[in-house]
């Protein structure tokens, strides 16, 4: 089952935002508190959105997909970049991934928007061979490009 996250799903969201950066060997890297993950979500100005995978058996929260809208000047539409998705490991296999990336297109659907785009470690290829059989496509002709630390610092204070 997927539903819309609640705030009582955000020590959950937590520890497998931890659990998938583990997984993505940059641990030291996921700084994230509870309080930030709840304010993102439900704060007063929510930035990102997310869903829950629920088991059936036992009603655990068992993946996440944490998502935000961007928009495209060329189609003049929003679309959803999906930030994060995870599946715990003894439930991969269950459906649950497809589930969540099924709801994320039926929310572009539904509302007009004009794709549904991520990014994937080159490594991970369990998940690029997933991503593929739903027919998502690798989008080569593109890097991506990021300013963090002391380079954003130090251009933000130019």
């Amino acid at each position: 089952m997927i539903r819309v996250a609640t705030p009582e799903d955000v020590p959950a969201i937590h520890a497998m935002v931890r659990e998938l950066a583990e997984y993505e060997k940059a641990l030291d890297e996921a700084n994230a508190t509870e309080e930030q993950l709840r304010e993102a979500l439900f704060g007063e100005r929510p930035a990102a959105y997310a869903h829950v995978a629920v088991a059936d058996d036992d009603g655990a929260v068992v993946g996440f997909a944490l998502w935000f809208l961007n928009f495209s000047t060329w189609r003049g539409v929003h679309g959803v970049y999906l930030e994060d998705l995870y599946v715990r490991p003894e439930r991969r296999g269950g459906g649950y991934g497809k589930a969540l990336l099924t709801e994320l297109a039926r929310i572009c659907v539904e509302r007009g928007y004009g794709r549904l785009e991520w990014s994937v470690l080159n490594w991970n290829t369990p998940s690029i061979a997933f991503y593929e059989s739903l027919g998502a496509r690798p989008q080569d002709e593109w890097t991506v490009y990021r300013l963090h630390g002391g380079a954003l610092a130090e251009l933000g204070a130019a």
